[in-house]
């Protein structure tokens, strides 16, 4: 019973988070054009155009995410090819398991949260979930 209970509570938590990020918490629609920096709890951190903090997974290699299936559900991956020019750092793409490219910020692949309801926000920022650390990109790591 209880793990039905906590069953039902993760499913309503995770349609309230797709409600409340929609397309502008996931760059999508976007396509991964408008990266910024934005000032994030007194650090200068990487945003996409709409302000939503942008995080790397610790597990991830320079040319590989390891953040697929439910993992991409709560952590969409930046699509896109290019990026705002002008921005301290090195810019580039991976090629995602199906063909698709995501954007890396110094060799780090990029995803929003979809805990992340309004810009300014960085609630994944040191999370523990699915199977590695989270953090927000602040644009002065190497």
């Amino acid at each position: 019973m209880a793990t039905a209970a906590l069953t039902i509570a993760a499913l309503v938590l995770l349609a309230i988070a797709l409600a409340g990020a929609g397309p502008a918490g996931s760059a999508a629609a976007d396509g991964g054009a408008g990266l910024k920096t934005t000032v994030i709890g007194g650090t200068t951190v990487l945003t996409n155009a709409k302000g939503f903090t942008l995080y790397s997974f610790a597990p991830d290699t320079p040319a590989a995410s390891k953040c697929y299936g439910s993992c991409a559900v709560y952590w969409p991956p930046v699509p896109g090819t290019t990026a705002s020019p002008g921005l301290p750092g090195r810019v580039g793409t991976i090629t995602r398991t199906g063909g698709t490219r995501q954007l890396t910020y110094n060799g780090h692949p990029l995803y929003t949260y979809i805990g992340d309801s309004a810009p300014g926000q960085a609630r994944g920022n040191n999370l523990n979930l699915n199977g590695g650390l989270w953090h927000e990109v602040p644009v002065s790591r190497p």
